[in-house]
């Protein structure tokens, strides 16, 4: 099977203390096929430059963002990184780094599925609360291929983890 050349753009600032996320980032690092980009690893100081993050994401066919949401949203160095690396003149080009590129989201929450629907106790969904994020790709021609959420993750069994993980390989083997 021919995996597309991928990017994961990783952004979590408590990654430490998140056991899932540093299960599954073993997903990327055992497979050897993705390049793993930890956004709070390489730029502490919120500095980006942006014509280094353009021309590397030249390189790959699908990008993969995984974060978790805090506060019902992105963690601010990825909406950082969406704000400088994403240039609103390639609009109007039509050989711009983002051309021809699909993503995956993979996205993490401590809270229970139930509570992320439009009668639960937060009265919206997950895939709303990631709006400027899709909106965002979209707005460059970027298929969404999937978005992949982990609820209730501080509390997953090590099972459902396994199942998780193999679920996610699965997808992003596609």
């Amino acid at each position: 099977m021919n995996v597309k050349k991928s990017l994961v753009i990783f952004a979590h600032p408590y990654f430490e203390y998140s056991t899932v996320n540093v299960e599954l980032i073993k997903i990327y690092e055992d497979s050897g096929k993705f390049e793993f980009k930890d956004l709070y690893e390489e730029y502490p100081s919120f500095h980006i430059p942006a014509f280094r993050e353009r021309k590397r994401i030249r390189n790959f066919d699908r990008l993969i963002f995984h974060f978790p949401l805090i506060w019902f949203g992105l963690p601010p160095l990825l909406k950082l990184w969406i704000d400088e690396v994403f240039d609103t003149s390639w609009f109007s080009e039509e050989d711009h780094p983002l051309v021809k590129k699909d993503a995956i989201i993979i996205v993490t929450t401590g809270g229970k599925a139930e509570n992320y629907s439009k009668e639960g106790l937060y009265e919206t969904t997950v895939e709303d609360l990631l709006k400027q994020l899709t909106l965002s790709l979209k707005m460059f021609n970027i298929e969404v291929k999937d978005i992949v959420v982990l609820h209730n993750s501080s509390n997953l069994e090590h099972t459902e983890l396994e199942n998780i993980s193999d679920h996610i390989r699965k997808k992003l083997n596609t």
